[in-house]
């Protein structure tokens, strides 16, 4: 929870061997966190220097008010919002 307080996405890969498909040099791209929903997986999409993409399933544990703290940046900011600050 502290790091949902804070504002950081902790993930969990769906299949732990897709771990194994990404490389120091491969750029990460998390796909659909405009429509984060609790219990709904996400796309990490590990593009590779090649110019090959592959997409991978990744699953989160948030529920409604981490998803809200999350889209303020933290639950400091949220709050803040929410008072006028």
């Amino acid at each position: 929870t502290n790091l949902k307080k804070q504002g950081l996405l902790p993930l969990t890969f769906n299949n732990p061997k897709d771990y194994d498909l990404i490389n120091p040099e491969d750029k990460l791209s998390i796909l659909g966190l405009k429509d984060l929903t609790p219990g709904k997986p996400l796309t990490l999409r590990i593009n590779k220097p090649s110019g090959e993409h592959i997409d991978i399933v990744v699953d989160h544990t948030f529920n409604e008010n981490q998803i809200t703290w999350f889209h303020a940046g933290s639950a400091l900011n949220y709050i803040a919002k929410s008072n006028g600050v």
